[in-house]
């Protein structure tokens, strides 16, 4: 049985689906005003893979991540390209879209966008105001954390811990709060900003409530996985949680999920720092399967450290991969020893989608195979396993002259003229194509 780390319990738990069979899955998306950063592109490929091996399993996943497309630093940097913010939160998303892509991201079952959900995301402001769990405050609109049941059970903080290190806030917006952890459901308009009309007068959503309104819409009052960085515990999950427990009184989420940051060399990634990375320019540069194999098979709730010698393991280890993939099929394989590794896999990855190990089991098997024993059901099941972490191979077809090349030296072996058969793979070996000669047949590799 498959078992996550839940966030909210602090432990291990078998995941049993709301309907049995099918998973509503909901993952928070970007902030669209530029390029995604590493950090961004390690949850989106966490979450990725952790929905293709539900998918593996068996498990039809609804999986749901949306676009912030409503936003302080998008109405910033609108107002510095001279866009609109629709303009450049389209032109964004776009890239987000090429970028994950490249990085064998499936699409997900819907990518909703806030501006889509105004009517919404008003309607359910209206509801929190009327059960008396937000009030109006000169145009904006607050929910009152202590209206929330155990608020910040899902950091492991406790309101009145939270209450002392907020007591000294002395800002403008606080003086208009009745308590200084109230937050934001709703932002009265500055000039010049957009706008929605409201019943609170013009305005825009607060940047919680955004998730809350899209998630229950698409997917109903109770989704089964919820998850995003380890940032977001806090404050934007929790309050997440506060104010869709408060409308619906059910549970927002059964299981929380949260993926570790991302290091450049040792070091937390900033644009202080100097080692703030856009996917888009690293992508320039590293191939995009690459990338992804990198990210995918690390342990997702691990933090990861980016650096240049990881990438190049991640190329030697791929290649090494494709070349067991893509080599011909031998008469016969045990099938009892192809079972032992299936069930290894999914005993790897049943518990918590341990990445990890679950790759050294597709090194294994990649090891047997290059043994002698793959057949179409050994090929089957290697590409299946690689599907979860994204890393699909094509085959790869040898020039005509390459295979001339190599009959012409299988002549020779056939004659004992080792010489000749000497030369012709130092020849082949000058063209990157290395060669091993086993019981079934010469084999080939490409370096």
């Amino acid at each position: 049985m498959i078992k996550f780390y839940d966030t909210m319990t602090r432990s291990l738990r078998d995941f049993v689906p709301q309907e049995a069979g099918k998973v509503k899955m909901y993952v928070c998306g970007p902030t669209v005003y530029n390029y995604i950063h590493i950090g961004n592109a390690r949850s989106t490929v966490a979450f990725d893979t952790i929905r293709r091996y539900l998918e593996y399993r068996g498990l039809e996943v609804t999986y749901i991540s949306n676009f912030t497309d409503v936003d302080d630093k998008i109405i910033k940097a609108a107002a510095e390209n001279d866009m609109t913010p629709k303009e450049l939160t389209d032109k964004f998303i776009a890239a987000f879209m090429e970028d994950t892509d490249r990085l064998f991201v499936k699409p997900a079952t819907q990518n909703p966008r806030v501006m889509d959900y105004m009517d919404e995301i008003i309607a359910f402001v209206t509801v929190l105001l009327e059960k008396g769990c937000a009030y109006e405050a000169e145009g904006d609109v607050y929910f009152r954390v202590e209206k929330a049941e155990n608020y910040a059970k899902l950091a492991n903080k406790t309101l009145a811990d939270l209450e002392i290190g907020a007591s000294g806030r002395t800002d403008e917006e606080t003086a208009r709060k009745e308590n200084p952890l109230d937050f934001a459901l709703w932002k009265s308009a500055k000039p010049g900003e957009v706008s929605w009309d409201s019943p609170w007068g013009p305005g825009r959503p607060g940047w919680h409530i955004e998730c809350s309104v899209m998630a229950t819409e698409i997917l109903g009052d109770t989704i089964d996985i919820h998850g995003g960085g380890a940032d977001l515990e806090f404050p934007h999950h929790t309050n997440e949680i506060a104010q869709s427990e408060c409308k619906t009184g059910r549970t927002f989420a059964n299981y929380w999920l949260h993926n570790g940051f991302v290091n450049v060399d040792n070091e937390k990634m900033s644009k202080s720092l100097g080692n703030f990375v856009t996917v888009h320019d690293m992508l320039e540069t590293v191939d995009g399967q690459v990338l992804r194999f990198f990210l995918a098979t690390q342990h997702y709730r691990k933090p990861v450290n980016f650096t240049e010698k990881a990438i190049h393991d991640a190329t030697t280890n791929l290649k090494y991969l494709k070349n067991a993939y893509t080599q011909p099929l031998t008469e016969t394989a045990d099938e009892a020893v192809l079972a032992d590794f299936v069930a290894r896999f999914a005993e790897a990855m049943d518990d918590d989608i341990n990445a990890a190990n679950g790759i050294t089991v597709v090194f294994d098997l990649a090891k047997w195979i290059n043994s002698g024993n793959y057949t179409d059901s050994v090929k089957t099941a290697l590409a299946k396993m690689l599907e979860v972490f994204g890393i699909f191979f094509t085959e790869e077809v040898l020039d005509s002259d390459i295979e001339a090349l190599i009959a012409e030296r299988q002549a020779a072996r056939a004659n004992r003229d080792f010489a000749t058969a000497d030369r012709i793979r130092d020849e082949l070996a000058e063209k990157g194509i290395k060669l091993l000669d086993t019981k079934d047949g010469v084999r080939w590799t490409r370096d």
